[in-house]
């Protein structure tokens, strides 16, 4: 099990409890993506997944390893350049600097960014700046994956571009993962379980397998299945 909820609660003090008797699990080599509206805590979920916040009941569980996490937005450092900003979690783990530059150049070639590790951020397009963060947080060799709604910000055919890209490396790469998004499409084309939530406190809806081939890319997004799965978690929210 890569990430297991068991009876998991959660809330600020002083406030009304945002989680209550919580449970989701994440097999190994599994995406799950968690869908609901926003604001009803799923960036809260994967601030419990990654260990930043304890919960006030119940345990949360991951399997021994590192964990990568890639926000809503790039959150690069802008006076870094792209490969500083690659290997920085190697740096701040203790890693030599010849192991975290080799580690860095391959891992920004994978994503296909080999031909401008040392440029700055600002120079960078919306697309190619979510791909130095995806290669960052790709660069620890993570177990596990944490999404927080990752491809929002992008237009669409950026978006569909580095979905593809994410398809194709956890494919070569295997990692499990766990995904919030309120883009139901999104969490159907790269997800093998959707999990519907609603708040006040958050609870689990519905939950549906996609039962869609791998490895997937956005082309799947007109496949007759899919659309129908996607009306039933529409309908479900």
């Amino acid at each position: 099990m890569a990430l297991r909820f068991d009876n998991v609660g959660f809330g600020w003090n002083g406030s009304p409890p945002l989680m209550e008797s919580f449970d989701l699990r994440v097999h190994r080599g599994q995406t799950v993506s968690v869908v609901g509206h926003s604001g009803c805590g799923k960036s809260t979920l994967l601030r419990l997944a990654a260990g930043l916040i304890a919960p006030s009941d119940g345990t949360v569980t991951r399997e021994a390893g590192e964990v990568g996490f890639v926000f809503q937005s790039a959150t690069l450092l802008p006076w870094k350049s792209v490969m500083q900003n690659v290997t920085l979690p190697l740096e701040l783990g203790g890693v030599g600097s010849e192991e975290s530059e080799a580690r860095g150049r391959a891992v920004l070639e994978s994503v296909g960014l080999g031909a401008v590790l040392d440029a700055l951020p600002n120079t960078l397009s919306g697309g190619m700046q979510m791909r130095v963060s995806l290669a960052r947080a790709l660069v620890t060799r993570p177990k596990l994956m944490l999404l927080d709604e990752p491809f929002g910000s992008l237009d669409a055919i950026t978006r569909h571009r580095v979905m593809d890209l994410f398809c194709q490396i956890r494919e070569e790469v295997g990692f499990s993962s766990l995904l919030v998004t309120h883009d139901i499409d999104e969490a159907v084309l790269l997800s093998d379980e959707v999990v519907v939530v609603g708040d006040s406190p958050l609870q689990t809806r519905a939950r549906f397998q996609v039962d869609l081939s791998h490895p997937r890319d956005s082309t799947m997004r007109f496949d007759p299945a899919l659309a129908r799965l996607t009306a039933e978690i529409e309908r479900a929210l």
